[in-house]
Protein backbone atom coordinates (compact mmCIF):
# COMPACT_ATOMS: atom_id res chain seq x y z
CA UNK A 1 0.00 0.00 0.00
CA UNK A 2 2.81 2.42 0.91
CA UNK A 3 4.62 1.51 -2.28
CA UNK A 4 1.57 2.45 -4.38
CA UNK A 5 1.31 5.88 -2.69
CA UNK A 6 5.00 6.49 -3.26
CA UNK A 7 4.69 5.57 -6.93
CA UNK A 8 1.66 7.85 -7.33
CA UNK A 9 3.50 10.66 -5.59
CA UNK A 10 6.54 10.14 -7.81
CA UNK A 11 4.30 10.10 -10.90
CA UNK A 12 2.59 13.37 -9.91
CA UNK A 13 5.97 15.02 -9.24
CA UNK A 14 7.32 13.80 -12.59
CA UNK A 15 4.28 15.15 -14.44
CA UNK A 16 4.65 18.50 -12.66
CA UNK A 17 8.34 18.76 -13.66
CA UNK A 18 7.53 17.83 -17.27
CA UNK A 19 4.72 20.39 -17.48
CA UNK A 20 7.02 23.14 -16.16
CA UNK A 21 9.77 22.26 -18.62
CA UNK A 22 7.26 22.14 -21.49
CA UNK A 23 5.97 25.59 -20.50
CA UNK A 24 9.48 26.99 -20.21
CA UNK A 25 10.31 25.82 -23.73
CA UNK A 26 7.17 27.38 -25.25
CA UNK A 27 8.89 30.63 -26.27
CA UNK A 28 11.24 29.96 -29.19
CA UNK A 29 14.83 31.13 -29.07
CA UNK A 30 15.77 34.24 -31.01
CA UNK A 31 17.99 32.09 -33.22
CA UNK A 32 15.05 29.86 -34.18
CA UNK A 33 12.77 32.85 -34.82
CA UNK A 34 15.38 34.46 -37.07
CA UNK A 35 16.21 31.24 -38.90
CA UNK A 36 12.55 30.84 -39.77
CA UNK A 37 12.23 34.50 -40.82
CA UNK A 38 15.26 34.31 -43.12
CA UNK A 39 14.01 31.07 -44.70
CA UNK A 40 10.63 32.63 -45.38
CA UNK A 41 12.22 35.84 -46.70
CA UNK A 42 14.38 33.84 -49.13
CA UNK A 43 11.40 31.81 -50.31
CA UNK A 44 9.24 34.93 -50.82
CA UNK A 45 12.06 37.25 -52.00
CA UNK A 46 11.40 39.77 -49.22
CA UNK A 47 13.32 41.66 -46.56
CA UNK A 48 12.92 41.04 -42.82
CA UNK A 49 11.50 43.85 -40.71
CA UNK A 50 12.67 42.86 -37.24
CA UNK A 51 11.04 44.53 -34.25
CA UNK A 52 12.44 44.27 -30.75
CA UNK A 53 9.62 44.80 -28.28
CA UNK A 54 8.30 44.04 -24.79
CA UNK A 55 4.85 43.49 -23.30
CA UNK A 56 5.11 46.61 -21.12
CA UNK A 57 6.10 48.94 -23.98
CA UNK A 58 3.28 51.26 -25.09
CA UNK A 59 5.23 52.56 -28.08
CA UNK A 60 5.87 48.96 -29.18
CA UNK A 61 2.13 48.36 -29.22
CA UNK A 62 1.60 51.53 -31.28
CA UNK A 63 4.22 50.38 -33.79
CA UNK A 64 2.67 46.92 -34.12
CA UNK A 65 -0.82 48.42 -34.49
CA UNK A 66 0.39 50.80 -37.21
CA UNK A 67 2.15 48.05 -39.18
CA UNK A 68 -1.01 45.94 -39.13
CA UNK A 69 -3.41 48.82 -39.82
CA UNK A 70 -5.75 48.08 -42.74
CA UNK A 71 -4.54 51.21 -44.56
CA UNK A 72 -0.92 50.11 -44.93
CA UNK A 73 -0.57 46.46 -43.91
CA UNK A 74 -0.62 45.32 -47.56
CA UNK A 75 2.53 47.35 -48.25
CA UNK A 76 4.37 45.83 -45.28
CA UNK A 77 3.21 42.29 -45.99
CA UNK A 78 4.13 42.61 -49.68
CA UNK A 79 7.69 43.71 -48.93
CA UNK A 80 8.70 42.35 -45.52
CA UNK A 81 8.57 39.35 -43.26
CA UNK A 82 7.59 41.13 -40.05
CA UNK A 83 9.35 39.41 -37.20
CA UNK A 84 9.27 40.10 -33.46
CA UNK A 85 11.80 39.37 -30.76
CA UNK A 86 10.70 39.96 -27.19
CA UNK A 87 13.41 41.49 -25.00
CA UNK A 88 13.83 43.52 -21.80
CA UNK A 89 10.86 42.05 -19.95
CA UNK A 90 10.44 42.57 -16.23
CA UNK A 91 10.99 39.77 -13.74
CA UNK A 92 7.35 38.63 -13.91
CA UNK A 93 7.41 38.20 -17.69
CA UNK A 94 10.89 36.80 -18.37
CA UNK A 95 9.30 33.67 -19.87
CA UNK A 96 7.99 35.84 -22.73
CA UNK A 97 11.52 36.73 -23.85
CA UNK A 98 13.17 35.04 -26.80
CA UNK A 99 16.44 33.71 -25.39
CA UNK A 100 19.30 35.41 -27.23
CA UNK A 101 17.12 38.34 -28.33
CA UNK A 102 19.28 40.94 -26.57
CA UNK A 103 22.33 39.64 -28.45
CA UNK A 104 20.54 40.08 -31.77
CA UNK A 105 19.46 43.57 -30.71
CA UNK A 106 23.03 44.48 -29.77
CA UNK A 107 24.40 43.00 -33.02
CA UNK A 108 21.99 45.12 -35.07
CA UNK A 109 22.94 48.37 -33.31
CA UNK A 110 20.23 48.46 -30.66
CA UNK A 111 22.35 48.32 -27.51
CA UNK A 112 21.14 51.10 -25.20
CA UNK A 113 18.64 52.37 -27.77
CA UNK A 114 15.39 51.57 -25.94
CA UNK A 115 12.22 50.04 -27.33
CA UNK A 116 10.82 49.59 -29.81
CA UNK A 117 13.95 49.15 -31.83
CA UNK A 118 13.73 47.83 -35.36
CA UNK A 119 16.04 46.73 -38.12
CA UNK A 120 15.50 45.93 -41.78
CA UNK A 121 17.59 42.99 -42.93
CA UNK A 122 18.16 41.22 -46.20
CA UNK A 123 17.22 37.55 -46.34
CA UNK A 124 20.67 36.48 -45.18
CA UNK A 125 20.71 38.72 -42.10
CA UNK A 126 22.70 41.70 -43.38
CA UNK A 127 21.60 44.97 -41.79
CA UNK A 128 20.19 47.34 -44.41
CA UNK A 129 18.52 49.98 -42.21
CA UNK A 130 17.68 50.49 -38.56
CA UNK A 131 15.54 52.75 -36.42
CA UNK A 132 18.26 55.26 -35.69
CA UNK A 133 18.08 58.82 -36.94
CA UNK A 134 21.23 60.84 -36.30
CA UNK A 135 22.36 58.15 -33.87
CA UNK A 136 19.15 58.11 -31.81
CA UNK A 137 16.38 55.53 -31.91
CA UNK A 138 13.14 56.88 -33.38
CA UNK A 139 11.33 53.75 -32.17
CA UNK A 140 7.75 54.07 -33.34
CA UNK A 141 7.83 57.02 -35.73
CA UNK A 142 5.30 59.71 -34.78
CA UNK A 143 6.67 63.20 -35.52
CA UNK A 144 6.90 64.49 -39.10
CA UNK A 145 10.71 64.23 -39.01
CA UNK A 146 10.65 60.64 -37.67
CA UNK A 147 8.00 59.52 -40.16
CA UNK A 148 9.96 61.03 -43.08
CA UNK A 149 13.12 59.21 -41.92
CA UNK A 150 11.13 55.96 -41.60
CA UNK A 151 9.72 56.32 -45.11
CA UNK A 152 13.20 56.93 -46.56
CA UNK A 153 14.40 53.74 -44.91
CA UNK A 154 11.41 51.87 -46.34
CA UNK A 155 12.08 53.33 -49.79
CA UNK A 156 15.71 52.18 -49.54
CA UNK A 157 14.62 48.60 -48.85
CA UNK A 158 11.48 48.15 -50.96
CA UNK A 159 9.69 49.21 -54.11
CA UNK A 160 7.50 51.78 -52.39
CA UNK A 161 5.18 53.82 -54.57
CA UNK A 162 4.42 57.46 -53.84
CA UNK A 163 0.86 56.46 -52.89
CA UNK A 164 2.16 53.83 -50.44
CA UNK A 165 4.56 56.37 -48.94
CA UNK A 166 1.72 58.82 -48.43
CA UNK A 167 -0.49 56.14 -46.88
CA UNK A 168 2.25 55.06 -44.45
CA UNK A 169 2.96 58.70 -43.61
CA UNK A 170 -0.68 59.45 -42.81
CA UNK A 171 -0.99 56.34 -40.63
CA UNK A 172 2.23 56.81 -38.67
CA UNK A 173 1.53 60.49 -37.99
CA UNK A 174 -1.49 59.24 -36.00
CA UNK A 175 0.96 57.76 -33.45
CA UNK A 176 1.53 61.15 -31.77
Amino acid sequence: MKKTKAVKHLFVCLMWVLSISAFAQKTPTAENVMKSAFEQAKKENKKVLLLFHASWCGWCKKMEKALLDETCKDFFQKNYIITYLTVQEGANNKTLENAGGETFMDNYGGKGQGLPYWAILDNSGKLLEDSKMQGNNIGCPASSEEVEAFIKKLQNTSKMSQKEAETVKIRFLKNK
